[in-house]
């Protein structure tokens, strides 16, 4: 538990860093966005003599205490230290263009970013911002994320626009492009995922699993086709944010069970939700 941790630790940090680094030296000197809020401070610092790093932990400041509580400790905990890291990062990183294309500069700067975000949700935390407010709007109602998402970023890119120009608000779309297919890449693209563990030992990790998490698990016997070997089959549905915890919380209890990870499109009926 104690190396898990320190590993996640370790992840956190590196990849807050490498987002910083791909704000500073490919994003912000040619006046090219991030998603967000990340993209909502960069657009502040660029039109007033304040540093990206101090506005992006201001406006993360509050969805942070309010995430605290409704979104479980440890989801925040990670956000938190990814939020801290990557906003010192981001002052103590100097402002200075690698490439002088600009396109060149949206697609590296996306992929650098999308690395460090991917790396960071497999981690079991987010970059804050907007993260924050669809993995609340979603847990409360099923509100379709994908589109929130959209919609936001649209916001951003808009203004982006007219305070600069319109090519600085394409460059800023082909960033965010290639960060989001960077960030499906590595992590996983959809909100919503469903589990479907077997194993020998389903009583202790489903004990395991409900003591961590507040959501619902159905489970049915099974049996092994060329064993006959009876088993436990659990099904549970959760989010992509709680991937890698519930992978570490099955593996601690059953290292040999045999877990498949589903797409989920939609989900009709109750899903339980903590907060």
């Amino acid at each position: 538990m104690v190396k898990f941790r320190f590993f996640n630790f370790v992840n956190i940090f590196l990849s807050s860093v490498l987002i910083a680094f791909a704000w500073n030296m490919f994003l912000l000197p040619h006046k090219i966005l991030s998603s967000g809020v990340s993209g909502i401070s960069m657009m502040l610092a660029l039109i007033t003599p304040i540093n990206t790093g101090i506005i992006n932990y201001a406006l993360n400041l509050p969805l942070m205490v309010l995430g605290f509580y409704k979104l479980g400790k440890r989801f925040m905990f990670y956000t938190i230290f990814s939020v801290t890291v990557t906003s010192i990062a981001l002052l103590l990183i100097p402002i200075k263009p690698i490439s002088s294309d600009p396109i060149l500069s949206s697609v590296f700067g996306g992929v650098l970013a999308g690395i460090g975000t991917g790396f960071i949700f497999r981690a079991s935390a987010s970059t804050g911002g907007f993260d924050i407010i669809i993995f609340m709007l979603t847990r409360k109602k099923e509100l379709p994320a994908g589109t929130l998402t959209f919609a936001m970023n649209a916001v951003v890119i808009f203004v982006a626009g007219f305070i600069f120009n319109w090519d600085s608000a394409l460059y800023t779309m082909l960033s965010i492009f290639v960060s989001g297919k960077v960030i499906d890449a590595i992590h996983t693209k959809h909100l919503k995922l469903t589990l479907m563990i077997i194993t020998n030992n389903g009583e202790n990790v489903k004990q395991h699993l409900i003591s961590k998490l507040v959501r619902g698990i159905t489970i049915v016997d099974g049996e092994g086709a060329y064993t006959r070997e009876q088993r436990k089959v659990l099904f549970m549905i959760i989010s992509r944010y709680e991937l890698a915890e519930v992978k570490r919380l099955i593996k601690e209890t059953d290292p040999k069970a045999f877990v498949n990870v589903m797409e989920t499109v939609e989900v009709m009926g109750y899903f339980r939700r903590d907060g």
